[in-house]
């Protein structure tokens, strides 16, 4: 048995109420604070990536100032590019990043002038004490890392326990997708974003009120995704972008990195960086447009305050109503998100708190299944089924965030946060049975009400030191994640007849009433892991395991009482590997890394073992692959295994175990960065999925529903030439067919989506000024696009417009 502790929500959220009129003066300040300096403003720029002399060369022109350059010195380098308001010294500057120069200003102009040499460690005390660190192209533990030539990824990603680590450094395949590609795309949910990887999918129905994913074949539900680093605080629902930096993505599973997720995922994790105040000050106002008619404003403020800088406040707000997704629906979404941060010598303190509502009303994207006569043809675009229904998500949180370095080799961290979520209304279980080739069916709808209150932290201590030639980078880390759930029996409504083609008014089950507490849980996890570099940084080797403990409580919600207890442990061991054999610009890598999801009970009272309580799944890949960096242009192809085991029958025992196991077996290639002035961002990814031990001999071998073995993504964003800020874009989508269901006698076929866009830099008013426009699924192509529960499938989204304007004061 066990109790959790929560401390009263009201209490724990009262922050958050502050932070917000903290942040609305925090904003008007900084308003009047720009508009005071509007005179001033820094010009704008965008120099493409390429050879330093050039683009040092186009920068002097545009800024109309004299560098001075010697050939010799700058031959063979090259310039990550600019791209926004700079002041001339920090725009040169932000040009000569990756080279080692700076610049320097003489009465006769601006020469380069070497970088400032780095300060030796101070020597350890004693004779005997380890040598003195130095991590040569190491990331910070919390660094953000920096963007990839193009804008639209970064050069690392967070990693969970092992930090902030460099692409090429991970013996992984991650992707970091930044806020510029979120803002370029008018990528407005987490779902919109992961469009863009070959390797996940969208597996409910665009328009939908919840998103989930298919990563490598496995599901990963919303409620799985982590929110800067921790579980259990990301936005139940759609998960709004406004104040996100990053959303990265890891492939595979991640148990040790950051322990077992809420729902057990192991396709994959999904992490939400959120955003910080820059160095420069930000004051821009976006408002959007997307058809049929919704209509959209977003403020995002942010500005750095005290000696060098150490304060910052961030501050994003966004509202949206009016009609899109399917025909006459409704949807209305507000954020609120605070970000305060404090970067100190030695303490770094970070406080996040956001509140989103969202409503859906009139309507709801929907799933269907087929008769037995086999798939048939989808209605057009737009097809509202659930005219009439509603529903409705509150999520409100608050983290914080603390590190401390009590010297160049140790370091402790912290992080506690909470989440409260409310959901109420016809928001699952948005389905249609078909009946017959015509497309009628009988339906239902289910009015449902519940609750979910979230605590998440972590602990640890990180120790950087030296044996012998080898540098070790090692971790200690504690983690607990604890929720609890209230739910209203759904009340279902009266059958009633429709078809897919032309529609009627569903009938509407009736409200459910308070929703009682009806379970709790609780994830907590050591873990200790350790990285080794050897050879000059050419061989670096992680290896570390996690203890995981899965406590989970199923009440009774009339009474309270315990109706199914389960207290299990798994250990999760995991190891990594990363050569450079050649250069730094190739990185061979391969990993063994396991995933937990909760194990089985067996509920058949015939069975020889009922009741029997399993431990923790582990789902158990193997991956390897090479990364490719020219510097501009890079690409990343794996190859992996995961195997997933699943609880099956012997019916010669008449006992169940935990024999049975699903293999997802693929190849997968991402291609990224910018040639000239083209930005590339795309890959392929094969995935062979079989059951090959299940629970009914009609079904081992059979292939995975709703995992296609081929998908595609290939987009471009090309910066026209002598344009004047001009650019157009383009994306592929291509997702191959799949079966519907685990007997494999139902099939959808393949389908190939096309987005366009283009936007135009201006200036207004002596302002920055953005505009934007995206079409998707130009045209308007009405396909089914996957599968999410057994036997049924999705539809996808028909044309949307999309119209944004940004202006910077």
């Amino acid at each position: 048995m066990f109790k959790h502790q929560h401390a009263p929500l009201r209490t724990a959220l009262a922050p958050l109420t502050l932070a917000l009129r903290l942040a609305f003066s925090g904003a008007l300040a900084i308003a009047a604070s720009n508009a005071a300096m509007a005179q001033n403003a820094n010009p704008q720029y965008d120099i493409p990536a390429g050879p330093l002399a050039d683009a040092l060369n186009r920068y002097a022109q545009q800024a109309g100032v004299s560098v001075a350059l010697d050939a010799d010195k700058v031959q063979g380098l090259r310039s990550p590019g600019l791209k926004g308001n700079y002041s001339v010294g920090d725009g040169f500057n932000a040009l000569l990043r990756d080279s080692p120069y700076v610049i320097g200003k003489t009465s006769a102009g601006y020469v380069l002038q070497p970088k400032p040499a780095v300060p030796a460690a101070t020597p350890q005390r004693n004779d005997q004490a380890l040598a003195p660190v130095t991590v040569n192209s190491s990331l910070l533990a919390d660094e953000l890392p920096r963007v990839y030539a193009g804008g639209q990824v970064a050069r690392g990603a967070q990693l969970g326990i092992l930090g902030s680590t460099s692409t090429m450094d991970a013996p992984f395949n991650l992707t970091a997708y930044t806020a510029g590609l979120i803002e370029d795309q008018q990528a407005s949910t987490v779902a919109a974003v992961l469009l863009n990887d070959p390797s996940v999918r969208f597996t409910t129905s665009e328009g939908h009120i919840y998103e989930n994913f298919s990563i490598r074949g496995f599901e990963i539900n919303g409620e799985d995704l982590a929110f800067n680093g921790l579980y259990g605080l990301s936005p139940y629902g759609h998960a709004p972008t406004e104040f996100i930096e990053r959303v990265e993505v890891l492939k595979g599973p991640g148990a040790l990195l950051g322990g077992m997720s809420p729902q057990g995922g192991v396709g994959g994790v999904i992490n939400l960086i959120p955003k910080r105040a820059a160095d420069k000050p930000l004051l821009r106002l976006t408002t959007d447009y997307t058809s049929d008619s919704q209509y959209g404003v977003h403020l995002d403020a942010g500005q750095r305050f005290g000696e060098g800088g150490r304060y910052g406040v961030r501050f994003n707000g966004g509202y949206r109503d009016g009609k899109v997704g399917v025909d006459d629906q409704k949807k209305q979404r507000t954020l609120a998100a605070i970000a305060l941060d404090y970067r100190g010598t030695q303490l770094n303190l970070a406080f996040d708190a956001y509140t989103n509502r969202e409503n859906i009303d009139n309507g709801s994207s929907w799933m269907a299944s087929f008769p037995t006569t086999g798939v048939i043809a989808p209605p057009k675009t737009g097809t509202n089924l659930l005219h009439g229904i509603y529903g409705k998500l509150e999520n409100d949180a608050v983290a914080v965030r603390a590190s401390y370095d009590f010297n160049d080799t140790l370091t402790a961290y912290a992080a506690l946060g909470q989440l409260r979520y409310r959901y109420s209304g016809y928001i699952n279980g948005t389905r249609a049975a078909i009946r017959n080739a015509a497309g009628d069916y009988v339906g239902n709808t289910f009015h449902q009400r519940g609750s979910v209150d979230t605590t998440s932290g972590e602990v640890g201590l990180r120790g950087r030191f030296v044996t012998g030639p080898v540098r070790h980078q090692a971790v200690v880390s504690v983690t607990s994640l604890e929720f609890d759930t209230g739910r209203a029996a759904p009340r279902t409504s009266a059958d009633y007849k429709s078809n897919i083609y032309n529609p009627t008014t569903p009938a509407l089950g009736a409200d459910p009433g308070p929703a009682p507490k009806t379970g709790d849980t609780a994830l907590r996890s050591l873990a200790l892991a350790d990285t080794l570099a050897f050879a000059d940084d050419k061989v670096l080797l992680t290896i570390g395991a996690r203890e995981q403990q899965v406590k989970t409580r199923t009440l009774n919600p009339s009474n309270g009482a315990v109706t199914s207890d389960y207290d299990k442990r798994a250990l999760t061991p995991a190891v990594g590997i990363v050569v450079k054999p050649w250069s730094p610009a190739i990185s061979l890598y391969a990993n063994y890394i396991e995933g937990l999801s909760q194990g089985g009970t067996v509920t058949d009272t015939a069975a020889s073992n009922y009741g029997t309580v399993f431990a923790p799944y582990k789902s158990k890949q193997v991956e390897g692959g090479v990364k490719w960096d020219q510097g501009e242009y890079g690409n990343t192809i794996s190859v992996f295994q995961i195997d997933r085991p699943s609880m099956v029958k012997d019916t010669a025992s008449n006992t169940y175990n935990a024999d049975g196991k699903q293999r997802n077996r693929g190849v997968e290639w991402n291609t990224f960065g910018q040639i000239g002035s083209l930005r590339i961002l795309g890959g392929a990814a094969y995935t062979d999925s079989k059951m090959t031990r299940a629970s009914a001999a009609a079904l081992t071998g059979k292939t995975i529903y709703g995992t296609p073995k081929w998908k595609a993504n290939l987009g471009g964003d090309w910066t026209v030439p002598g344009a004047n800020g001009l650019s157009l874009n383009a994306r592929l989508v291509y997702t191959g067919s799949q079966y519907v269901n685990s007997a494999n006698t139902q099939q959808i076929d393949s389908w190939t989506r096309i987005d366009l866009g283009a936007r135009h830099s201006v200036r207004w008013l002596d302002h920055t000024l953005q505009l934007r426009a995206n079409v998707e699924n130009v045209a308007n192509k009405s396909y089914w696009a996957g599968s999410f529960n057994d036997g049924y499938v999705t539809q996808g989204a028909g044309r949307v417009y999309k119209l944004s304007a940004s202006v910077d004061f």
